[in-house]
């Protein structure tokens, strides 16, 4: 008996230490995509000839990171401005030196399921990776 729990206990210790680095770097990878779409949205947004992230730009950027394997429905974006006013409306662009501030949000799911194997517990499926960032508009009507 004593045989049979050691070596289920070294089972899961060897299956978790074989796939704990992949899924971490599927995380880490996620992280740095949804990072890098919102510097890039910034980028567009923020620019003098925009100064607003408007819905056809969202659902650009969904698009894209569905090409990464991201599910486009889970993403949530947040679009503001530190002036508060609104920073998605085209017919009234964030004027040059109010910030625009872009949060996008998708969840862990079931990443972090393997860790129970070893006892930690894994963060809820429905708590969200967050990449925000923010960037002066440099828009002149």
């Amino acid at each position: 008996m004593r045989s049979i729990l050691v070596f289920v206990l070294f089972a899961a210790t060897l299956c978790w230490l074989m796939f704990a680095p992949v899924y971490k770097h599927v995380f880490i990878v996620r992280q740095a995509v949804l990072q890098q779409e919102v510097d890039y949205l910034l980028e567009i947004g923020a620019n003098g000839s925009h100064g607003y992230i408007d819905a056809a730009m969202i659902a650009s950027s969904r698009n894209r990171l569905a090409l990464h394997g991201f599910d486009p429905g889970k993403l949530v974006y947040e679009v503001a401005s530190t002036s508060g006013d609104d920073a998605t409306n085209p017919q009234s662009p964030v004027r040059r030196g109010t910030g625009i501030v872009l949060t996008i949000r998708y969840p862990y799911e079931r990443l972090f399921e393997i860790d129970r194997l070893v006892g930690i517990t894994p963060p809820d499926e429905h708590e969200r990776i967050i990449a925000t960032g923010m960037k002066m508009s440099e828009y002149v009507p």
